[in-house]
């Protein structure tokens, strides 16, 4: 159970950060308690699973990594999880997940990963492909984005 108090830290953090020397104490102060009762609660939302994890979000572009591409992979079922996981450990690589096959589309491991050019994409691509010795894999670039935001809670 979350209390209001819990609520308000909640809507604080799940923004950007105050670009100043001590985020935590302005935005503490927002809330009217100490920077140390604020990451207090922080911790005790993270320790009670509330929380899942706290993070900087990278916008890939603004560093320069302007092509970015799903990867879809058509992994055998019982090599999904180790799949999965050794997909996940590459650098270049922002999401992993599963989902069902749909009747004509076989795949169903998904990566998004990114780099400066589409030939990189590749690139990356086929390093993840020998790594786990799967060729059947389809790269979906992005070509306009719509909508890019954190979901917002409070």
């Amino acid at each position: 159970m979350i209390d209001e108090v819990d609520k308000k830290v909640i809507a604080l953090i799940q923004g950007d950060l105050p670009l100043v020397p001590k985020p935590y104490a302005v935005m503490a102060e927002m809330v009217g308690m100490s920077e140390e009762k604020l990451l207090d609660r922080v911790k005790n939302l993270k320790k009670r699973g509330i929380l899942r994890r706290f993070g900087a979000t990278l916008r890939h572009q603004e560093a320069g990594f302007s092509s970015n591409a799903m990867v879809a992979w058509a992994v055998p079922d019982d090599r999904v999880e180790g799949i999965g996981e050794t997909l996940s450990r590459f650098r270049e690589v922002t999401h992993c997940y599963q989902r069902k096959p749909q009747d004509d589309w076989q795949y169903n491991v998904y990566t998004m990963i990114h780099g400066s050019n589409h030939q990189q994409c590749y690139e990356i691509a086929e390093r993840m492909s020998l790594s786990i010795g799967i060729d059947e894999y389809v790269l979906l670039f992005s070509e306009k984005e719509f909508k890019k935001t954190s979901m917002e809670y409070f």
